[in-house]
């Protein structure tokens, strides 16, 4: 099984080319992305705690799209700032953490937890550590490690990962001599493949910004031979799942939509009016469904 999605949901510059801007009642983006495509990345859980409450929202707004999954970035806390003194903290964080996803879990939704890390996370005894803490902190959960250096793809590498209980992403990155290897050996029992654009000009430019890195649509070339790239994991896998991060203006979804064309026999595949408006050349692969088809029935609200 492959899943294909964009990596978050909650950005303002998706306002008009993603989302309407005259919205329908009791509008979420969650609502329009279920229809569209059958995975999206949790983002919110990277930079805060998330809320039960919230997830539960969630589970219901994807509850008519049987084959929908998640997948939730995992706090920063634990793979952006210094290990506490005192692991009591880090138990208690991961706790109210795994009771905020909770319902994912409970209702079978939550493919992947994704635990990513900077460039900078390098191998070394340090390292090892700490993924030992989050492994067992998170136990039980199906983990993906998001590694950027290329020593990570190492041989011994790779098996201390696995033998952590981790799954190793597959990830597209503008490339450089410290960055992974375009494919590499499965890690784990979940296929990830996760899609950062190629913007080398402003990914390594000083002080750029979040949406300048990521600021990068994908050529249909580029996308037929990353289309080749899932099928080889897919290969090792029961379930491959695709995030495509390159989120500026809607760029990830026009090119997960573009994926899922291309996996899925080249079969129109379901786009929003305002989608193909800011992507034209989705109109070839895609069918335009109405307001009624995308917030109506389908999600069991009616479009304002």
């Amino acid at each position: 099984m492959i899943r294909i999605g964009p990596s978050g949901w909650s950005y303002p510059d998706w306002e008009g080319p993603v989302y309407p801007r005259s919205k329908p009642r009791a509008y979420h983006p969650l609502d329009l992305l279920a229809t569209l495509v059958d995975y999206v990345e949790v983002n919110s859980s990277f930079y805060a705690v998330p809320r039960a409450q919230n997830s539960s929202n969630w589970v219901a707004r994807v509850a008519h799209q049987k084959s929908f999954r998640f997948g939730a970035k995992l706090l920063q806390d634990f793979t952006h700032k210094p290990i506490p003194e005192d692991l009591a903290r880090w138990e208690e964080l991961a706790v109210e953490w795994r009771r905020g996803i909770a319902p994912l879990e409970e209702k079978g939704l939550l493919s992947a937890v994704l635990v990513q890390f900077p460039v900078t996370f390098q191998p070394n005894d340090d390292s090892v550590a700490r993924l030992g803490h989050i492994a067992r902190l998170f136990d039980g959960l199906p983990l993906v490690l998001e590694v950027r250096h290329r020593e990570w793809f190492e041989p011994p590498s790779l098996t201390t990962i696995g033998g952590l209980g981790y799954s190793l992403a597959h990830i597209d990155l503008p490339p450089s001599w410290n960055h992974p290897p375009a494919s590499h050996a499965a890690v784990g029992p979940v296929g990830y493949v996760r899609l950062h654009g190629r913007n080398s000009e402003q990914w390594f430019r000083s002080g750029a910004g979040r949406n300048d890195c990521y600021d990068y649509l994908y050529s249909p070339p580029e996308l037929g031979e990353i289309a080749h790239r899932i099928d080889a994991v897919a290969k090792d896998s029961d379930e491959t799942l695709v995030a495509t991060n390159n989120h500026f203006e809607g760029q990830a979804l026009a090119n997960a939509l573009e994926l899922r064309w291309l996996m899925g026999g080249r079969e129109p595949v379901a786009a929003s009016a305002e989608l193909v408006r800011a992507f034209p050349h989705l109109a070839d692969i895609t069918r335009v469904m109405g307001q009624r088809d995308l917030y109506g029935p389908a999600s069991g609200r009616n479009p304002a």
